[in-house]
């Protein structure tokens, strides 16, 4: 069992997307894209600097749209689609219409409307997510309920991402316990919080209207690693999971269950495949970072089903 991957917030760097503006077709794809998003998706991916991809209204359209081209491209090239597909954050959305849950043009549209909301949201108060790395779990997980933190992320063992106020946050770092990291993460907000309340109502009156189907391949849930069988159940998920932990940690869990023999990520690529190698050890796993990176996840793909 392949199973493909689509990646969250923080995975992108200036220029990215670059390379596969050479690929036919893309920039026509890209331009349909930027309009449904409302982002200009070949100006940022090409020429915007680190902190303007980093704005959550830019970032997370780019993201989404970055993996469902390089999950269409290995498609193409493999004759195949995977056996499973999973996306962490906003990745989901990306891995939805892989699915066939809902189309391309709505999944950047909805994107789009994401981005801002979420913004929007994380613009009422200063807050921000921090990286624990290390650390007995429940020790962990005491402190940030004692600092009125939340756990956002379960990524992987030894790994959460705490969520909160900026001044919480800085408590943390202060009293990490001995032998934990504490990493002040890039973004604009408390994500994955009952901070992004607002941006939870705004996604759901927008999904009120997409048209979906029921996945045609495997689809986990990052809100608690389970197969989601509905369309609608795959949305309902989408919405709340805006305020919800992503737990990713689950999410390998189940493709371990599953049988997984072999994990690609999807462009923006490198963070998931780094969470694998810890949590999968063992498992095949190839990162498409850019055009040249197909092969080898064509390979993987295509052994799977010799």
């Amino acid at each position: 069992m392949i199973v493909v991957a689509c990646p969250g917030q923080g995975s992108q760097t200036p220029g990215f997307l670059t390379p596969w503006l050479e690929l036919d077709g893309v920039a026509d794809q890209l331009a349909a894209y930027s309009e449904a998003a409302e982002v200009d998706l070949v100006a940022h991916g090409t020429e915007s600097d680190a902190d303007t991809i980093r704005d959550t209204r830019v970032a997370q359209p780019l993201i989404v749209a970055a993996s469902m081209i390089a999950a269409q491209q290995l498609v193409a090239r493999a004759g195949r689609t995977a056996d499973g597909l999973a996306g962490h954050s906003v990745g989901e959305l990306a891995a939805l219409s892989a699915a066939g849950v809902i189309s391309a043009d709505d999944a950047v549209r909805l994107v789009g409307i994401r981005g801002r909301a979420m913004a929007d949201a994380a613009a009422h108060a200063p807050t921000g997510m921090s990286a624990v790395l290390g650390g007995d779990a429940d020790a962990v997980l005491a402190l940030l309920a004692e600092l009125d933190l939340t756990p956002a992320n379960y990524n992987v063992a030894g790994q959460i991402v705490a969520a909160g106020t900026l001044e919480n946050l800085a408590k943390l770092a202060e009293n990490a316990p001995r032998g934990v990291r504490v990493v002040a993460l890039q973004v604009a907000g408390a994500f994955h919080t009952s901070y992004m309340a607002s941006a939870v109502d705004t996604l759901r009156t927008a999904i009120a209207e997409v048209e979906h189907h029921d996945p045609a391949i495997t689809l986990w849930s990052n809100r608690d690693g389970a197969v989601v069988t509905s369309g609608q159940d795959a949305l309902d998920r989408i919405v709340t999971q805006v305020s919800s932990p992503v737990r990713w940690d689950l999410c390998m869990d189940s493709f371990l269950a599953a049988g997984i023999t072999g994990f690609i990520e999807v462009a923006p690529a490198g963070a998931l495949v780094g969470l694998a190698k810890r949590g999968m050890r063992g498992i095949p796993n190839v990162a498409v970072k850019t055009p040249d990176d197909l092969d080898a996840a064509v390979e993987l793909l295509n052994g799977a089903a010799a």
